[in-house]
């Protein structure tokens, strides 16, 4: 998640199975829909030792412009490509390096009512990202094997992103969404965008930018007695802030980040109060340790639910 404006102010001054298993449904449920699966979280965490790899090779991160950055882009790639997704790599530039968007594309389905899900890819500089956003961005490329898995056939057209340049400011997705007509744009039906869904101090925190997609996920997290709360943090800091500019419905999950959890908040979801969400936020220990397991598996499971529930 890229730096609060404030906050650069100041620093400028200063294993499970693969198979397809039902998930918990959720009070509220449509009836006749079908189950999504449950997202293997061990699927998940392994795709974060790739980034880990990476970044080690690398630098030490996957930054906007950096050898990481582009390893991690064709890692996730040749995922998808495997699976059967239609894939294609945007091009744009930031700050005189060149980055890249990949967008995926999931076979069938309406192409006038699409459902959109993305996370960025870049991290910082002085680190590997693996919460923020290795998590976001492992979470949908397994919901996306997912898809392909249990050879799902949606109502309306399915298209995941993973984007670049997220922390100079959110200029990969806001270079697509610019480059979209008005009519492409009225063709989403609703951008979802995770960034940090496995912080290792979790809150369960629900975008609530739009009522229709807000419930949705609350309705998944009642089904499993978890409670949430309204995603403040991180609001116009993502890249879910270019579509809704654009006007088009989003909405999404986040963990926390630097914002220290309160007494109340540790009482109803564990973890410890005084302390931040994510002590490594932008550091270099955000590494593969840095992750709450349980975090990561109930946000994927969320993802495959709304993903499951939107696109019928």
């Amino acid at each position: 998640m890229a730096l609060h404006p404030l906050r650069m102010r100041l620093a400028a001054a200063s294993l499970l199975t693969v198979g397809v298993l039902v998930a918990a449904t959720p009070v509220g449920a449509t009836p006749g829909v079908a189950a999504a699966p449950d997202i293997p979280v061990a699927s998940v965490k392994a795709h974060l030792t790739q980034f880990q790899s990476i970044a080690a090779a690398n630098g030490g991160n996957r930054a906007h412009g950096r050898p990481g950055y582009k390893a991690s882009l064709d890692y996730v790639k040749g995922k998808l490509d495997a699976a059967g997704f239609t894939t294609s790599i945007r091009q744009f530039t930031s700050g005189g390096r060149t980055g890249y968007n990949l967008i995926a594309d999931w076979p069938g389905g309406d192409t006038t009512q699409v459902v959109m899900a993305g996370a960025h890819l870049d991290s910082v500089t002085a680190g590997p990202g693996i919460n923020d956003n290795g998590s976001g961005s492992a979470a949908i490329l397994e919901t996306a094997l997912a898809v392909s898995r249990a050879q799902f056939k949606p109502t309306k057209h399915l298209r995941f992103a993973w984007w670049g340049a997220e922390e100079l400011g959110m200029v990969g997705s806001r270079n697509y969404v610019n480059s979209l007509s008005l009519t492409d744009r009225s063709r989403i039906d609703g951008y979802l965008n995770f960034d940090m869904v496995g912080s290792p101090n979790p809150g369960y925190f629900v975008y609530d930018d739009d009522p229709a997609l807000e419930k949705v996920f609350k309705d998944y997290y009642t089904g499993l007695g978890v409670p949430t709360e309204i995603e403040t943090e991180g609001d116009g800091r993502s890249d879910h802030a270019p579509f809704k500019n654009a006007g088009i419905p989003v909405g999404g999950l986040f963990s926390g980040a630097d914002y220290l959890k309160t007494t109340a908040q540790a009482q109803k979801w564990g973890g410890t109060a005084g302390k931040a969400f994510d002590a490594c936020y932008h550091s270099s220990c955000d590494t593969a340790a840095n992750i709450s397991t349980t975090a990561l598996d109930r946000n994927s499971d969320a993802i495959a639910y709304a993903i499951w529930a939107l696109a019928e």
